[in-house]
């Protein structure tokens, strides 16, 4: 039994519709490519963008209402991004990500088709992030042949856990050969830590063309300068700032 009104779906649609135009505007995705979502687990919803709609012309109606399986609710309803998949899984295994935002933005795209982790060189990103940004393994034939938008969430989910600092310290992956997804307790969020993502992933690729043999940020710089931007609400992550 769902808990929701018609109140409740239109103020999704109309937070998930602006978080898909500043994507736009933030440069952060191309032509109809990329997507934002949000959850209401209580009400046992999610939205996301429709596929394959122009930003230009997407309205709020336009965004698709599933449930927290992925499932149509909606008679008339557009098809829906066909990344929903990995959303859907996503929000199963990190059970206080809000939101979800998929991007194509350049830089971030370049360390996941060179399947590297962002190293952390400086404050910047350690600060935002508290350590490396990581790439999943690129999906195998068996994956791919099964699906590839259900074995992306599983990729990011299975490489987040197995990283020492989880979903909520870093609250992003990179997909190998894609590009990013990235989370946040709400659609804001989610877009805040897209954007600092994607200035992470710039600097990162110039700080080593500068400089090749360059070295991380130390362990004991990293956690000084996240823990001072972060513990004061005994919380890990921007993931969590504000609340």
């Amino acid at each position: 039994m769902y808990k929701f009104s018609k109140g409740t779906i239109d103020d999704m649609k109309q937070r998930v519709w602006v978080a898909n135009l500043r994507l736009k505007k933030e440069h952060l995705v191309y032509l109809t490519w990329g997507n934002a979502s949000e959850i209401n687990r209580e009400a046992g919803l999610i939205v996301i963008k429709p596929s394959g709609i122009d930003y230009a012309v997407m309205a709020p109606e336009d965004m698709v209402l599933t449930d927290l399986e992925g499932n149509l609710l909606e008679e008339d309803s557009l098809l829906p991004s066909s990344d929903l998949a990995t959303h859907v899984k996503i929000y199963q295994s990190f059970p206080r990500v809000g939101a979800i935002v998929h991007t194509h933005s350049s830089y971030a795209v370049m360390w996941a088709q060179a399947i590297r982790d962002i190293p952390p060189y400086g404050m910047t990103q350690a600060v935002a992030f508290g350590g490396a940004i990581p790439v999943t393994q690129p999906l195998s034939n068996e994956q791919i042949k099964k699906g590839v938008e259900k074995a992306t969430g599983e990729m990011i989910v299975k490489t987040v856990e197995n990283r020492e600092k989880g979903y909520l310290t870093v609250p992003c992956c990179l997909a190998a050969e894609h590009g990013p997804f990235i989370w946040g307790t709400n659609t804001t969020q989610a877009i805040e830590n897209a954007i600092l993502l994607e200035e992470a992933a710039k600097t990162a690729l110039f700080t080593e063309m500068l400089n090749p043999d360059v070295d991380v940020i130390s362990d004991e710089l990293l956690e000084k300068q996240y823990l001072r931007k972060h513990e004061k609400n005994g919380f890990s992550g921007l993931f969590f700032r504000g609340e």
